[in-house]
């Protein structure tokens, strides 16, 4: 058994980022934790990073990324990058069931084992198995309110708790102002 399910969005709206998170951890059909956190800082407070996928291994790649973001002094996209050619190359690392989900002041990044660095086409990006629902939710905020990007990912996570079995409603968000 592995553990899974989670749900992770990130908005960046008028030099605003907010990641949000929510809280469960499943073990096959079982709830084992309601108040995870699986958001981080990183880089002097500068960067926001959230996992979905297995515990450990987000936790390794959060290592990782670590190390990655202080190499490039802060430069997302090139510590991105090299976090995603390190884990489409190591064995070790490619075995990692986890997706990052990354973010500054002025970009959202989505890394995947199989290499891949994603920037969202709009300024919202979510992960994990309720970030379709809560992905909609928030689109639709940023297209038709002026809600900042904190209450845009608060609204969207919860909407989404009330339709994936494996979100809660138990969020935690973290901002970086503009």
């Amino acid at each position: 058994m592995t553990f899974h399910g989670t749900t992770i969005l990130a908005v960046l709206r008028d030099g605003c980022l907010a990641l949000a998170g929510d809280g469960q951890v499943t073990l096959g059909d079982q709830i084992v934790k309601a108040r995870a956190r699986k958001i981080r800082r990183f880089f002097h407070d500068s960067v926001l990073g959230g996992f979905a996928g297995n515990t450990a291994d987000a936790l390794t790649l959060f290592e990782r990324f670590e190390a990655k973001i202080e190499a490039a002094s802060g430069n997302l996209k090139k510590a991105a990058v090299d976090l995603a050619k390190d884990w489409r190359m190591d064995r070790a690392l490619r075995r990692l069931e986890a997706m990052l989900i990354v973010g500054d002041r002025t970009q959202i990044l989505i890394l995947s084992g199989a290499g891949d660095v994603l920037e969202p086409d709009e300024k919202i990006g979510s992960i994990g198995s309720g970030g379709p629902v809560a992905m909609a939710a928030a689109k639709a905020l940023y297209r038709n309110t002026s809600f900042d990007a904190k209450d845009i990912v608060t609204r969207a996570l919860q909407i989404a708790s009330e339709q994936c079995i494996y979100t809660n409603s138990e969020i935690s968000v973290e901002t970086l102002a503009g």
